[in-house]
């Protein structure tokens, strides 16, 4: 036995948690945390609260950006990662097929019975990664269109496909791919028409901004790429399992059936990290065409027994809790509570998303004194008053959200699929109290704006 005790080192050194930070890791982003007072000391979590030191709890609605969709430290995930542990499998051996994966696979394509096969990776940017080099292999054919704001994870190959420039800038050259607006058939037939393209990668709910598909956009687009012989890629990394009140988002527009889906996120349980990139049978049986292909495409820690384990619990909960259903009725409840304040807030432009996926958007108010400082703030950078928004929600009421994206005046919720009214009544009741106070054009929220607009003027 080794001395190694982990309750006494984080007894010992967890004080030390944003100093550690600062001189080993992101430097920037303890910065981050304590110029919008977010550097808070976290003791315990379970389910969709986290407590602090002093007891006090605090609502999450943000679910680390959707990996904990069935909240934190789920009882029958903990018991599966317990059991796997303790059976002591023989796992990773690199030459056998151990039971778990095939299992998860199998629970996984009942979901999207069109779909035949299952390749496990580690993560979402994996299981996009993994899209697209099957495309690209399969297809014979080098370039992959994807939509405008799309964000489809930041390893070369996805951020080849991400629509967001300041994740893009200074790392070119990257993948020959072409962006099209979301939505706009006539850009993807031209560019189909040139006949070199692989695939089409796309959110059903795009996640910077909680922006839809157009009703009709996922059949037309699909039909117009098999003519064209390229297939249709679901990124389904944040709004897949449940997310959106449909096991796939894909599922709300019929017919559609993408001949690639990336999974990730949620079906990690919160715990073990997991990518899972399912597709058509053709497909594989194209990429590992045979024996000396075997390995053309593997991960080392790929179908691991603990992240496998983890995938099975979760899967099971879904069914057996029905929280898939559940999400589209707390979803639509939320949803319906904060569009009836769009009448009531000039601020509030627009309140849009599906299941539990929303997007709050802010806009130009019409009153002149609000005009004024909202125009202050855009002059400034774009996307500081949904962080005005975000820090009271966590300061005064004790709810993490936070904006979707950079210089987007939305702010994304994407709780654990768990809320319940109690929740959706908690979240309304305080976002009600900021609305309140932003349209007084006074008070500590745009002091703290006016804190916003100095520092964004002097990173300038």
């Amino acid at each position: 036995m080794t001395g190694f005790d982990l309750g006494a080192l984080l007894a010992e050194r967890g004080g030390e948690r944003y100093d550690l930070h600062s001189r080993h890791l992101n430097h920037q982003l303890p910065r981050m945390l304590h110029t919008l007072g977010f550097d808070k000391v976290y003791e315990r979590a379970e389910g969709a609260y986290f407590w602090d030191a002093d007891g006090q709890d605090y609502l999450d609605m943000l679910a680390g950006f959707g990996v904990m969709g069935l909240g934190r430290h789920h009882p029958v995930v903990r018991r599966a990662l317990h059991d796997v542990l303790d059976a002591q499998l023989a796992d990773l051996t690199r030459f056998d097929c151990q039971p778990l994966p095939g299992l998860l696979a199998e629970k996984l394509l009942a979901h999207t019975p069109h779909l035949d096969r299952v390749f496990f990776g580690n993560s979402g940017t994996e299981a996009v990664e993994t899209a697209l080099k099957f495309a690209r292999y399969a297809t014979g054919r080098p370039r992959v269109l994807y939509c405008t704001h799309a964000f489809h994870g930041l390893t070369t190959g996805s951020l080849s496909v991400n629509g967001e420039d300041g994740f893009r800038d200074g790392f070119a050259p990257l993948l020959p791919d072409t962006a099209i607006e979301l939505g706009d058939l006539a850009a993807l037939e031209r560019e189909l028409r040139r006949g070199d393209v692989a695939a089409l990668v796309v959110e059903p709910i795009q996640g910077k901004g909680v922006l839809p598909t157009p009703p009709g956009f996922l059949a037309a687009a699909q039909e117009l790429l098999h003519r064209h012989q390229a297939l249709l890629i679901a990124d389904e990394v944040q709004t897949g399992l449940g997310r959106t009140g449909d096991f796939f988002a894909y599922q709300h527009e019929a017919g559609v059936e993408p001949d690639l889906v990336c999974v990730a996120k949620t079906l990690s349980g919160g715990y073990v990290p997991v990518g899972a990139t399912l597709g058509k049978d053709w497909i594989f049986k194209k990429v590992y065409s045979s024996m000396d292909r075997v390995l053309v495409h593997s991960a080392s820690f790929g179908a691991n027994a603990q992240a496998m384990a983890a995938g099975l619990a979760v899967l099971a909960v879904l069914e057996d809790e029905q929280l898939v259903a559940h999400a589209r009725r707390t979803g639509d409840l939320l949803r319906t509570r904060l569009a009836a304040l769009t009448d009531r807030y000039e601020l509030l432009h627009e309140v849009r998303g599906r299941g539990l996926m929303i997007g709050i958007e802010f806009g130009r108010p019409r009153s002149l004194a609000l005009r004024g400082r909202w125009t202050m703030l855009q002059a400034a950078r774009k996307g500081l008053f949904a962080q005005m928004v975000v820090v009271p929600l966590l300061q005064r009421h004790r709810i993490l959200t936070q904006v979707s994206g950079d210089r987007l005046e939305v702010i994304k919720l994407i709780p654990p699929l768990i809320i319940g009214e109690r929740e959706v009544d908690r979240f309304v009741d305080a976002f009600t109290a900021v609305m309140d106070e932003a349209h007084t054009g006074s008070g500590l929220m745009w002091d703290f704006g006016r804190t916003l607009v100095k520092q964004a003027v002097a990173h300038r």
